[in-house]
């Protein structure tokens, strides 16, 4: 079951490789084949404060009958927290749980702060058909007060939010730029309801076009 590892020989394979076909996944070893279901995964990505979590539940009770949502920060733990190679670790577990979760049939919409150059080049990146990118933007002054107003417990002191608010203007400035672009959905003046309204048919109308619905 678990894409990097060979059924038959046991051997682990770092780069999935899919040069047998679309759908099937090939041991670098021995040269086994089995089916794999390389879906697109649609990531919901924004800096903190933006409203990912705020509409993650909504997400779920829209599209739960064809997708599976997941929040990423449910894996920030432990060992996983390690930054090294941009958090590569983290990253590469939620790629590999992701590609398990759509051998089901259903792609996957993962929720968490995410970009392009953090998943594009990691080896389990062959296991999806595409990754598409969205990113929950805010004005910098209501941003801030999103941040200040949280609990304490989850401790946004001021030298934080300075750098969350400079991570949210890199990601407005160069989102756009970035190979995939992140489609960018302001949130400022904007509710839940509506916010979610957006992101459901952004991941439906990329669905569609995709072919995977079929």
């Amino acid at each position: 079951m678990h894409p990097l590892i060979c059924t038959r020989c046991g051997e682990w394979n770092e780069t999935p490789d899919t040069s047998a076909g679309a759908s099937v996944l090939r041991c670098v070893a021995c040269g086994l084949t089995r089916p794999f279901a390389r879906l697109p995964l649609y990531c919901v990505s924004g800096p903190s404060g933006t409203g990912k979590s705020t509409i993650a539940g909504l997400l779920l009770e829209r599209l739960r009958d064809r997708f599976v949502v997941l929040e990423q920060d449910l894996l920030w733990v432990g060992g996983l927290r390690d930054p090294a190679g941009h958090h590569r670790l983290f990253r590469s577990t939620w790629l590999r749980t992701a590609a398990m979760v759509q051998q089901n049939g259903r792609p996957v919409v993962l929720c968490g702060t995410v970009v392009p150059p953090e998943l594009e080049p990691l080896p389990e990146r062959a296991l999806f058909s595409d990754i598409h990118y969205l990113a929950l933007t805010c004005d910098p002054d209501v941003l801030a007060e999103r941040l200040r107003a949280r609990p304490a417990w989850r401790e946004w002191d001021e030298e934080r939010i300075a750098e969350t608010l400079d991570y949210a203007a890199w990601v407005a400035g160069e989102g756009p730029r970035l190979d995939p672009p992140l489609t960018l959905v302001d949130t400022t003046g904007t509710g839940p309801e509506r916010t979610a309204e957006t992101v459901v048919r952004w991941v439906e109308d990329l669905h569609a076009r995709s072919g995977a619905a079929a």
